[in-house]
Order: C-alpha cells, then sequence, then structure tokens
C-alpha cells in the first residue's frame, strides 16, 4: 500500500536578534512594555537603547540582524549602518521614514518597512469626527452654551447638521482613501481633489472629481491630506481661503505648511470661517496666538495620529512583519527608495 504523502509544514520561524530603538519614553510604559514583550515572543531581543554611543550599545548593535525604530530613534547614518555589519531590516514603529533613515539604508540592501497604514487609521477616525462635529457646529455651540448657560434657539442655527452637506477631500494618501471610505454611510457629498489621479479613479474611489479651486469654492468641509512636498507647500493658498463658503470649515491633520496659516488666521478672524487644526507653523503657536481662543477654532497638538492604546497597534503591525521575515517570508509593507520622493 502507497502512503500518502503529507502536506508540507511551515516554515520554522527562526529568532533574529532584534534591538529595539525605539527611545525611551517615546511610547506609554504600558505600550513600552507591550513592545517588549511582543519583540521577545519573535525574536531574540538583544537590548532596548536609546542610542547607538555607549560601548554596550554597539555591542547589541553589532550583532542585530533586525533594529527596531520609532520616533525618538537617532537618526539612522552611515556610520551607524557601518557598526551594524549583520543589519538586515529595519521595522519603524512610526510613519514616515524620511527623516529617520538616510539613503544608504536601502544603498546597502537593508530592508525597511514602516506602520504608516496603521497609523492613518486613528488619523482617518479623527478626520471623521471633525467633519460631523464641524458640520453640526459643535465647537461653537458648545462654547455658547458653556458661556450663556442657557438654552440655545435650534431654529437661529442657521446651516447646520451633515444631511446632504458637501465634504471636500485633498489628496488620496492612505489617510485620505480612509476618510472617503468612513464617509460611505453618510448623506453626503464626498469631492476628492488629487492630480495624479483620473476622474474615472477618483469615482472608483466612491468620490466625485473635482478641481482645487472647485473643491475650495464649493465644499461645506474642506480636509487636507496631502504630503508635505515642496511642490504642496502652500498648496491651499491665500486665494483658495479667500474663496471658501461663508461658515465652511477647514480641517488640517496632514502638516501646517500645506495650508497658507497668515491667511486661514485672518479669514478665521473675519468671523465666518471655522478650522480644525491638528497641526500648525510652528508645531507650537507662540503663546498669544489667536487661534488658541477663537471660538470657530479646534487646536489640538497633533494627536490625530497614533496616541495612547493606537500605538499598539503600530506595534502589532510591526510584530506581524518581524514574523513574516522570521518564517523566510516578504514584508507586507516595504518603504521603497523610490516613493520617498512622494512620500508624506
Amino acid at each position: 500500500m502507497s502512503s500518502v504523502p503529507s502536506a508540507p509544514s511551515a516554515a520554522e520561524p527562526r529568532r533574529l536578534r532584534v534591538l529595539s530603538a525605539v527611545g525611551s519614553g517615546a511610547f506609554t510604559p504600558q505600550s513600552e512594555a507591550h513592545l517588549a514583550r511582543r519583540l521577545a515572543e519573535h525574536g531574540e531581543l538583544l537590548a532596548t537603547v536609546d542610542g547607538f554611543s555607549t560601548p554596550s550599545e554597539r555591542a547589541a548593535l553589532a550583532a542585530a540582524e533586525v533594529l527596531v525604530t520609532g520616533w525618538r530613534t537617532p537618526r539612522i547614518d552611515e556610520s551607524v549602518l557601518d557598526a551594524a555589519p549583520n543589519l538586515r531590516w529595519i521595522l519603524h514603529i512610526a510613519g514616515s521614514v524620511k527623516e529617520q533613515l538616510c539613503a544608504a539604508v536601502w544603498d546597502r540592501g537593508i530592508q525597511v518597512t514602516s506602520a504608516v497604514d496603521a497609523n492613518a487609521v486613528p488619523v482617518a477616525e479623527f478626520t471623521l469626527a471633525a467633519i460631523l462635529l464641524a458640520n453640526k457646529r459643535v465647537i461653537e455651540i458648545a462654547r455658547t452654551y458653556r458661556e450663556r448657560r442657557a438654552s440655545v434657539d435650534q431654529a437661529g442655527l442657521g446651516v447646520v447638521g451633515n444631511y446632504r452637506r458637501t465634504v471636500g477631500i485633498v489628496g488620496a494618501s492612505r489617510i485620505g482613501r480612509r476618510v472617503v471610505d468612513l464617509l460611505r454611510p453618510f448623506d453626503l457629498e464626498v469631492r476628492l481633489f488629487d492630480p495624479t489621479l483620473s476622474d474615472e479613479e477618483v469615482r472608483a474611489l466612491g468620490a466625485t472629481p473635482a478641481s482645487l479651486e472647485e473643491l475650495c469654492r464649493t465644499c461645506d468641509v474642506v480636509s487636507v491630506h496631502a504630503p508635505s512636498l515642496p511642490a504642496t507647500h502652500g498648496l491651499i493658498s491665500a486665494a483658495h481661503i479667500a474663496s471658501m463658503p461663508q461658515g465652511a470649515t477647514l480641517i488640517n491633520t496632514a502638516r501646517g505648511e500645506i495650508v497658507d496659516q497668515h491667511a486661514l488666521t485672518a479669514r478665521v478672524l473675519s468671523g465666518d470661517l471655522h478650522a480644525v487644526l491638528d497641526v500648525t507653523v510652528p508645531w507650537v503657536l507662540p503663546e498669544d496666538h489667536p487661534l488658541y481662543d477663537h471660538p470657530h477654532v479646534l487646536l489640538t497638538p497633533h494627536i490625530a495620529g497614533s496616541v495612547g492604546t493606537e500605538v499598539d497597534r503600530m506595534i502589532d503591525a510591526q510584530i506581524d512583519e518581524l514574523r513574516r521575515i522570521s518564517i523566510g517570508e516578504a514584508l507586507a509593507h516595504p518603504v521603497r527608495a523610490e516613493t520617498l520622493v512622494t512620500a508624506a
């Protein structure tokens, strides 16, 4: 009797030597513990370091096959790479790697992955909430209610609500596309501007194609999701801001330099434009900046992205990458050198 051949077994995972250089204080203690625990589950955790200068840090760097980085990791330049002859993978627990890694990383064949997709989730969720609250005038009405401590005449609120309002999305980035998806259940018209897409591609995403001029001129809410590149600095110009309808809202969770902030501030101070800003120029505005106290503004300190428990989503995404490479699979979210010129 011939025997039935057994199914091939899955590749045995190899415990790769891992150095964590996320940087102390970048995450909450709970997320730091989560990261350390999960790294130890899937690899040989050599050490957790804040830099690459001490003898013990250099020794761990020399042995590492995998380097885990984050917001507070020192820049990976050629001197760091020279001290890491065994390094084959960099797992970045954050979004953009442009400021973190030098070009020599890719020149030396080191594979890079980031948690940019995982980080897009909370930004899109924040944006969805901001859109719905903006159309409902929650920020302004809540402040008025707090000051007057009396009932508000609903009939006198003017044009408020989310039924049949128009939302404009600037940029079909990961976040921009996710926002469009999240808006599908609502009775809203979604318009999208992205010069890299055809009208057919925009419609396939579930939005109506529009020029930037048309989008700013006609939408009740405009939400910015373009990458910060030399070509996009000042993309939302003074002319675009001046054309926005009275009572409209501009939301920016991308980067402050994409919007003409002086023109935006002037229009807000005129009393007929609202703004939800998670990013500004500079990152922290001067203490006396008028946007802090204006009743038409919600100003937050760059919290739309992963914070608190949301960091664990990024950690888990990169642990999944560690698991893949430990069994010889390709990275699911590789960062390629040629994409950096158009990435955020």
